[in-house]
């Protein structure tokens, strides 16, 4: 296993690939929103940093725009492909993502679906799969796999998705913090019932939520409910090789005091 860090694809890529350098780490997720116009530039603009630094990309975690509201009640609203009202529109953007990370040499694209509903005979449900078929085939003609993001859903839903899904090309990005955050899974259990489709991580660190509209509080990891030692075991058993991507959704001398105190919470257990 390789210890990264998630970077933002939308500020300056020299800058954001020396910062992984300055972790001591030579792996990333590289996550946002690209725009169809600036492929190419972007493309080359990160292609370059990445060379310069020596850093190689994991997965590319692809953004869909329009509104998005994370919490448990207008999640399902506004995330992912579940809302007919987007879902065209963000089947482009992710197709964007996708060749995107082509030309960065990526073969792994993650993205937040949305809310899976739990009901197979949801009205909702068969339309989302349909659009992510359509996401999946396309990733598949760019020779890449499409990594389903956990946390908005409980793991037999999204387990069930995959396989109704059936492309052949579906793997998971598993954050332990989102299954937390959103009360869906302890991320050990989570691995008896997902664990072999586990392609990248989310090392990120939480508490379950306390009330029945807001997520619970994202904490630095290894202060919440996370178990690391047990997940690592536990990745390990499965045979997972992959990257140990680190996530601290905050930002300034915090975020990056909380990414070093991660690493070396990882380097201590692999």
């Amino acid at each position: 296993m390789r210890i990264g860090v998630l970077v933002g694809v939308n500020g300056d890529a020299d800058s954001a690939i020396r910062a992984v350098r300055g972790f001591g780490l030579d792996s990333c997720q590289i996550c946002g929103l690209i725009d169809a116009s600036n492929i190419k530039r972007a493309a080359e603009s990160w292609r370059a940093a990445l060379d310069r630094h020596g850093v190689s990309v994991s997965t590319f975690w692809a953004g869909w725009g329009g509104p998005a509201i994370w919490n448990l009640t207008e999640g399902p609203l506004t995330l992912g492909l579940l809302p007919p009202a987007y879902r065209r529109r963000r089947v482009a953007f992710l197709k964007t993502g996708s060749d995107f990370a082509k030309r960065l040499g990526v073969d792994q694209v993650a993205t937040h679906a949305g809310f899976i509903p739990e009901n197979p005979h949801d009205p909702l449900y068969a339309g989302m799969i349909d659009a992510l078929r359509e996401v999946a085939d396309y990733f598949g003609g760019n020779g890449q796999s499409l990594l389903f993001e956990t946390g908005q859903e409980t793991p037999v839903t999204l387990l069930r998705a995959i396989t109704d899904i059936g492309t052949g090309n579906l793997g998971v990005n598993f954050d332990t913090g989102n299954l937390i955050l959103y009360g869906k899974a302890s991320p050990v259990d989570a691995l008896d019932v997902i664990g072999k489709y586990v392609m990248d991580t989310h090392i990120k660190d939480g508490l379950y939520p306390t009330d029945g509209w807001s997520l619970g509080e994202e904490v630095p990891a290894g202060e919440g409910k996370a178990d690391f030692p047990r997940v690592i075991t536990r990745l390990r058993e499965l045979g997972y090789d992959g990257a140990l991507t680190i996530e601290r959704e905050i930002s300034g001398e915090r975020q990056a005091e909380d990414i070093i105190r991660a690493k070396r919470l990882l380097e201590s257990l692999i």
